[in-house]
């Protein structure tokens, strides 16, 4: 619940500074914070780090 909390306020700060600013740039911010989030998560997966990320593709 910590993390849907922080995702949220790091999304509401970046559309204040969008507006605030006049800059989009700051909307990437949320995009970069959970793609960084998905590959920390993905390397605290036991198995090597490649093949973790085949099976994760590989799932249909």
């Amino acid at each position: 619940m910590f993390t849907v909390i922080l995702f949220f306020l790091i999304i509401v700060v970046s559309i204040y500074l969008t507006v605030k600013k006049q800059r989009p740039l700051f909307l990437a911010l949320p995009v970069v914070v959970i793609i960084g989030f998905m590959v920390i998560q993905v390397a605290m997966v036991p198995a090597p780090f490649f093949e973790t990320v085949r099976f994760i593709f590989s799932l249909q």
